[in-house]
């Protein structure tokens, strides 16, 4: 049975906080608020996890392309490799914020990370994903909900985010009403302050660069 819990996004509770991080430790896959869309998230440590989140996204882990979201930019060494200072300054001016930066990735990721020389990175601009990784002491992994065009409202409230996925996930954080444009995403992997928009989102990464 999926558990709702209601979570202001303006004044985190810190016990209610503690028993998303409680259940990420145990296995939980979880669907929470972001400063774009909801997205679906777990420990990335948490194998088990892992492969329940791929099958979610109705694709394997091997395949899957997940971002990992930090609480702020100090995470960047410990899971990607060296970052020049005109990349840095970039994601300095554009983080938190909504963006999808994908960076270099070292060997501290877990293995099934290591199918792929890059990571994806988000700092999100919304205190729930911001405690929640706080407390967690780790990022999740994170992928934004199935979107499809004619039934987007299933995307933006959570009690239809409930109806859709109960069963699925084990909590769903209820933050509010979600928006309904996704981060951009913006290759930085090349160094030098040189990006590539992958796809346009809510960011627009030009104000920053």
């Amino acid at each position: 049975m999926t558990k709702i819990l209601k979570i202001h996004p303006d004044n985190p509770h810190q016990r209610a906080v503690e028993q998303v991080v409680e259940a990420l430790r145990n296995g939980a896959v979880i669907i929470y608020p972001t400063d774009t869309v909801y997205g679906l998230g777990c420990d990335i440590f948490n194998k088990e996890a892992m492969e329940k989140l791929a099958r979610l996204k109705e694709t394997t882990l091997d395949k899957a392309r997940f971002s990992i979201v930090c609480n702020d930019l100090s995470h960047l060494s410990t899971f990607t490799r060296p970052i020049d200072n005109s990349t840095f300054r970039m994601l300095k001016r554009a983080l938190p914020g909504p963006f999808t930066f994908v960076l270099n990735a070292n060997n501290n990721l877990p293995t099934y990370y290591k199918n792929h020389d890059t990571v994806g990175i988000r700092v999100p601009d919304h205190k729930i994903p911001k405690a929640i990784v706080e407390t967690l002491g780790g990022p999740i992994a994170s992928t934004s909900l199935h979107h499809h065009a004619d039934d987007q409202e299933y995307y933006l409230d959570p009690e239809l985010i409930r109806r859709r996925y109960e069963g699925l996930v084990d909590i769903i954080v209820d933050g509010g009403m979600g928006g309904n444009t996704a981060s951009t995403i913006v290759d930085v992997s090349t160094g030098n302050g040189e990006y590539q928009t992958l796809r346009e989102g809510k960011g627009l990464i030009e104000e920053y660069a």
